[in-house]
Parts: C-alpha cells; structure tokens; sequence
C-alpha cells in the first residue's frame, strides 16, 4: 500500500487561503492605503501559514540538499521528513504514536 503525501497539498493551500482571506475581506472591507497594506499583511501571513502546513515546510526546504547528501532514501514529502529531530538522531519511534506510550494522566 502506497502513502499519500504528506506535503505537497497546493490545492489545499490555495482553497484554504482562499476561504480565509475572502473571509477577514467580508469584514474589514479596506477603504485607504493603510487598510490594504495592513490587509495585505495578514493575508501574506495565512498563505505562508497554509504553505507550512500543506504546502513545503521552510525548515525541510532550507535542509533539503544536506539531507538528501546525508540520508539517500529519506523521502522529503513524507509525513516522518517532517519530524526532523526523529530523523537527525535515528529514532525509530513513529512521533505520532509518543502520547499512546506514555502512562495515562489520573
């Protein structure tokens, strides 16, 4: 069974944005240059934020060419490249499954 990226979502990024810019639009509604600037900001802000998240993490970007040199067979869009401490060190604990090992809180 293949996975399915983990990143690499760009429609997820788009319709995302998308939905929560149109959304802060219906509200503000800028009318002077200071309004748009300011809009403009946060919107710029929620598309990198959606980038992040569905898109290309800038960590695993920026580390991408020392760790395909380092680890070969590391696949960069899958959902472990995204845990990079996991991948540094040599973990083999799913970083998912953490919570479910430690004892349960009273």
């Amino acid at each position: 069974m293949e996975e399915a990226p983990a990143y690499g979502l760009w429609s997820l990024v788009i319709i995302n944005s998308a939905i929560f810019i149109i959304f802060a639009f219906s509200f503000t509604k800028p009318r002077t240059e200071r309004d748009w600037r300011s809009f403009g900001a946060f919107s710029a802000f929620i598309v990198a934020l959606f980038v992040e998240m569905y898109g290309f993490p800038l960590t695993i970007y920026v580390l991408s060419g020392w760790l395909v040199k380092r680890y070969p067979g590391l696949d960069l869009f899958s959902h472990d490249a995204g845990h990079l401490w996991n991948t540094l060190f040599g973990w083999e604990i799913n970083p998912s499954e953490i919570k479910s090992l430690l004892p349960a809180e009273r």
